[in-house]
């Protein structure tokens, strides 16, 4: 019997392959917390009683019946609490409590322990601090406050570096503690801003408001200040009635939270309030573009500006140029604590290898040139190369030997070999040689995480880096989407087409931050992409109006096709202004703080769109899904946005020659017919792969053989499990809105259940300003840009305001408050 059989029912015997064992072994960790805690609390009541009998601790104490304790749990109780609080740690002892139950409850949902590595080490680092500090602080009291591990390090640090030395360590280790957490932002900062961060912090924490905050600028900081009561801006100008204006309505306003990326417009205001000295001619460029910089998120909408203030042109003149750069802009600082998945959560297959066979090496070779002399061609030189599950053998032909006659013997040569399918490869481009690749009897799975873990994709500076599994040379095979710059999968069913679209979105997850890539997944079959929808506050990006973030309906695609037209049409205009040619020659510029983002400027993420079966979409749609995937892939490479597309009906009704032509990387999965290899790669071969995630990549006009690396579907649901977890944007990334012609939001189609809850002060605040911004409503209703925009969409279809008109303010077409009340009651009445 083998050892992995034996291993195997050593396991059976000890109950470790039932699920039931670990959630009861996690149940019994929650029991063991909620003991530990209600002896732990009735410890602080009932401790002096206790303690002079658990001190003189014997076995007696444990068996013999007539001793009593006050302790709530009795004496094991009293015998538990007095271990943890006397001997070990002392008050910081419920630390373990939460440590019990983080462990227990991810026991029971078998989430794996990696994912709470950093919990549990923080809180095993605050109990040993907070041991030694109370200690420090309560050392004259009866109470062991600190436990004997607490009063041991301090009498060490006492007689080390005195009492003066450990208040100052104290204050060190705290601070160092706070800066580890929450990564704070000290650029520029002075002792009055430390003060009011201070102030800040206390008041939210006060109302229960205190969260994770991001790394954003010292100043957006100074600028949520501003508007509580009291502040005053350092260098407000005392004669700007635009400034002062905003500060009268906001006195009210409540403390606020980090605020959502500031508009144009409210930036422009904060700037007029807060960097204009009182004489204008002392206004210098250089100065300006650094504050300017400074409080300015690189990820700025475009929006529709409001008027101007008085001195906004002195302000434009002086920040037209930024000669002075800042540090280069982060985009990944707005999820700074965002960490990519680790690679033990996929499985390692490394058990299943085989082991290289050469006795049918052997008797391959002999096989191939016994086969070739029956037909009387000779050979000068066989060589052999051994894939995960194709071995090629190049051979060398003697002079005068024509390729055409190796070629016609495919056939041949398979039955001799007995083999599943051969392919032919004459000749070898750039090698001179003709390759003849046989199946290999005993095939070697090739993991996902073997691939991963490879140095080539580790060190691959690339933008899109995607790992598709290993060649024929057992090389893992990495290649750059951006440069392909569109994919085509194609293969019948239960070939590994949707293994492989898993293993290049893995690829990305593993490589790249959320701010630096953007999913669009559209999946007509419903079932093979829906486990990503977890990524919605992270990786995913689709229309403001969907309810659900990967695309399933018909109509949703088409409008989440043509919104990326419009999405591409956008950054081209970008591109343009930035005079650059490319996204990466943009976004480096941008990086640089060469792009004001005052003007609409925003770091641009690379934008990737998976359609899982595009067959369905042709039938049901036809023209209209063909002619945006057109537009798309003829324009779309220079602006960032990436097509893959699969499909297991490589017909010529579905792969048109528009997209051949424009999909130039595709990858043929086994097929039926020699057609079907023809129409996807021009060529043949790909009806002679033996499935299983065998594939040929054509790119470049090289035919590249590939064995997929295999990612099986609870490994997925894992990586995106762990990346969900971790806090993500506020918001979605919408692309931009999009409606078809049968679905135009107006006044007869869109209902009052339709708007949003804050549509009525919106409207509120419009007509009492008669001034249509949708900067505005995002400022003084402290909403996001993306809601304060669908706010602003609403407004225009119930006729409050009129269509957008560029850099202007929209037109209010309701001039006074009466008559809005009346509108808005005859709008609630027809609901």
């Amino acid at each position: 019997m083998s050892a992995k059989k034996k291993k195997g029912q050593l396991s059976l015997k000890l109950g470790l392959n039932d699920e039931r064992v670990p959630k009861l072994f996690g149940v019994l960790l929650l029991f063991f917390a909620l003991y530990f805690f209600i002896a732990f609390t009735s410890y602080l009541f009932t401790w002096y009683i206790d303690q002079d009998r658990v001190l003189r601790f014997s076995w007696e104490l444990l068996l013999h019946s007539d001793i009593e304790m006050a302790n709530w749990l009795g004496r094991l109780g009293a015998i538990v609490a007095n271990f943890f609080f006397y001997w070990l740690f002392g008050l910081p002892s419920f630390i373990i409590v939460y440590l019990l139950v983080l462990i227990g409850f991810a026991v029971i949902r078998r989430n794996g322990i990696d994912t709470y590595i950093s919990n549990l080490r923080y809180g095993l680092i605050l109990m040993v601090c907070l041991s030694v500090f109370l200690e420090f602080l309560f050392n004259s009291t009866g109470f062991p406050w600190g436990g004997a591990i607490g009063e041991a390090v301090n009498l060490w640090l006492f007689q080390f570096v005195g009492t003066a030395g450990r208040v100052v360590l104290f204050l060190a280790i705290g601070f160092g503690l706070v800066v580890w957490r929450f990564n704070p932002n000290f650029d520029g900062l002075t002792p009055t801003q430390a003060l009011q961060e201070v102030r800040n912090y206390v008041e939210e924490f006060i109302q229960g408001r205190l969260y994770r905050r991001k790394p954003v600028a010292r100043d957006i900081r100074e600028e949520q200040a501003s508007l509580r009561p009291g502040y005053k801006a350092k260098s407000a100008p005392a004669s700007s009635s635009t400034a002062a204006a905003p500060e009268t309505e906001e006195g009210d306003a409540t403390p606020v939270v980090p605020l959502p990326p500031l508009t144009g417009s409210q930036l422009a205001f904060d700037l007029a309030q807060k960097s204009l000295p009182n004489k204008p001619t002392s206004l210098t460029p250089g100065s300006a573009m650094l504050e300017l910089e400074a409080i300015v998120p690189a990820s700025v909408p475009p929006v529709d500006a409001p008027p101007a203030p008085r001195d906004m042109d002195a302000i434009h003149l002086a920040t037209e140029e930024n000669l002075d750069h800042s540090e280069p802009y982060d985009p990944t600082l707005e999820l700074s604590s965002y960490e990519h998945p680790i690679i033990m959560l996929l499985e390692d297959y490394s058990d299943q290898k085989v082991e290289i066979d050469r006795e049918e090496l052997e008797a391959n070779k002999d096989q191939i040139i016994e086969t070739l002399l029956h037909y009387k061609i000779e050979i000068t030189k066989i060589r052999a190369t051994i894939g995960p599950t194709v071995t090629l053998y190049e051979i060398i032909p003697a002079p005068g030997v024509r390729i055409s006659r190796i070629k016609n013997l495919e056939d041949d040569i398979a039955l001799s070999l007995s083999a599943l399918g051969i392919r032919i490869i004459a000749p070898i481009p750039g090698k001179g040689t003709i390759g003849i690749e046989v199946p290999n009897k005993k095939k070697q799975m090739v993991s996902m995480k073997e691939v991963l873990m490879s140095e080539k994709f580790k060190k691959a500076k690339m933008d899109l880096p995607i790992a598709l599994g290993k060649t024929i040379s057992n090389e893992v095979f990495v290649a750059d989407l951006a440069k392909m710059p569109h994919l085509l999968l194609a293969g019948a069913t239960g070939q590994g087409k949707s293994v492989g679209i898993n293993a290049i979105l893995m690829s990305l997850l593993y490589k790249k931050h959320p701010s630096q890539v953007k999913l669009v997944l559209i999946d007509p079959k419903k079932v093979e992409l829906f486990p990503y929808a977890a990524l919605e506050h992270h990786f995913l990006a689709f229309l403001p109006n969907q309810d659900e973030p990967i695309i399933t309906d018909t109509n949703k695609v088409i409008n989440t096709l043509n919104s990326l037209c419009i999405e591409m049409d956008n950054r081209y205009e970008l591109l343009k202004k930035a005079s650059v040619r490319n996204i990466r020659e943009y976004n480096d510029k941008f990086v640089q703080r060469r792009l004001n983002p005052l003007k609409g400027n925003r770091f641009l993420p690379f934008i990737v769109l998976v359609i899982d079966e595009f067959a369905d979409l042709i039938m049901t749609a036809g023209k209209e899904v063909e002619l945006p995937i057109g537009r798309l892939a003829q324009l779309a490479r220079a602006v960032g946005i990436h097509l893959i597309i699969a499909t297991q009906r490589p017909s010529v009704n579905i792969i048109t020659g528009v997209i051949k032509a424009n999909f130039p990387a595709r990858i043929a999965y086994k097929v039926t017919s020699k057609v079907d290899s023809r129409t996807i790669l021009d060529a043949g071969g790909a009806e002679q792969l033996i499935g299983r995630g065998d594939m040929l990549l054509s790119v470049g006009g090289e035919m590249i053989r590939l064995q997929g690396a295999f990612i099986d579907t609870p490994e997925v649901e894992k990586v995106i499990d762990y990346i969900s977890k971790q806090s993500g944007y506020p918001e979605p990334y919408f692309l931009p809105e999009f409606y078809g012609e049968d679905e135009t939001p107006g006044r007869s189609d869109l209902k009052y259940s339709d708007l949003d809850e804050m549509f009525e002060d919106a409207a509120r605040l419009i007509v009492q300003n008669q001034h249509g911004s949708t900067s505005m409503i995002q400022r003084r209703m402290k909403l996001g840009y993306n809601r304060a925009g669908r706010i602003m969409d609403q407004l225009e279809a119930m006729g409050v305001v009129g269509p957008s008109e560029g850099s202007k303010a929209r037109e209010v077409l309701i001039y006074d408050e009466v008559e809005l009340e009346k509108y808005l009651v005859d709008l609630r009445n027809a609901r």
